[in-house]
């Protein structure tokens, strides 16, 4: 199972990431700190989300 949430991993983490920044950008937050912040928000959330959706499809 660890195989598979490394592979989903990489895809869940890029989405995650990419809809933080979206937000933090629509927020009027424009400079670099606070999207650095919202990039490592979105890595972090992606570790239980890919944990979570491996759990599912191992079954």
């Amino acid at each position: 199972m660890t195989r598979l949430m490394m592979i989903l991993f990489s895809m869940i983490s890029t989405t995650l990431m990419g809809v933080a920044m979206v937000v933090a950008l629509v927020m009027g937050y424009d400079t670099l700190n606070p999207l650095l912040v919202a990039v490592a928000i979105g890595f972090v959330a992606a570790f239980p989300a890919s944990w979570f959706v491996a759990k599912q499809i191992a079954g």
